[in-house]
């Protein structure tokens, strides 16, 4: 699976409630969540960016609540991949759950500026900046890992297992 658009990026400790406010946590309708997805920290964000772009973050990405929302606005806002320094655990799980692929790569942060072109092989591991010329390195998911996403999720992962 290969992934390319435009970076946005941010800073450390990006918690839920950022990257979904609660206050509009009354539906969990992913096209309704994506509205509002990264609201208090960039306003502009869901008007700004384009499908398949990408969000590049410090460390600590999704800390905060277990709410599953915060990825469901991610990938409804139409964020292919989300690339940080390190992840929360529960916000890596639920990330994989939904089949949003993430990857942690301390050089690609530091390397990526905002509206970088970026191209990302899921497969691989491998980020490419398209705008500068560099090539950083991600660890891959395992093969498990990468048909989860693939599919779009474990609920579909385990469906085609069940109709198998």
């Amino acid at each position: 699976m290969e992934l390319r658009g435009r970076a946005w990026k941010y800073g450390d400790d990006i918690d839920t409630d950022v990257i979904i406010p609660a206050r509009y946590l009354n539906t969990s309708e992913p096209e309704e969540l994506a509205k509002y997805c990264l609201k208090d920290l960039d306003e502009d964000f869901v008007n700004k960016m384009n499908e398949g772009d990408m969000i590049v973050a410090a460390k600590n990405f999704g800390c905060g609540s277990s709410r599953e929302h915060a990825p469901l606005a991610i990938k409804a806002a139409g964020v292919s991949c989300v690339i940080a320094k390190s992840f929360a655990r529960i916000f890596y799980r639920n990330a994989i759950n939904i089949g949003l692929p993430i990857l942690e790569s301390i050089e690609a942060v530091d390397g990526i500026d905002t509206e970088d072109e970026v191209e990302v092989d899921v497969e691989s591991g491998e980020i490419r900046n398209l705008t500068k010329g560099e090539v950083y390195q991600a660890e891959p998911f395992p093969e498990f890992m990468q048909d989860i996403i693939q599919v779009g999720g474990l609920i579909n992962y385990v469906a085609g297992k069940v109709d198998k």
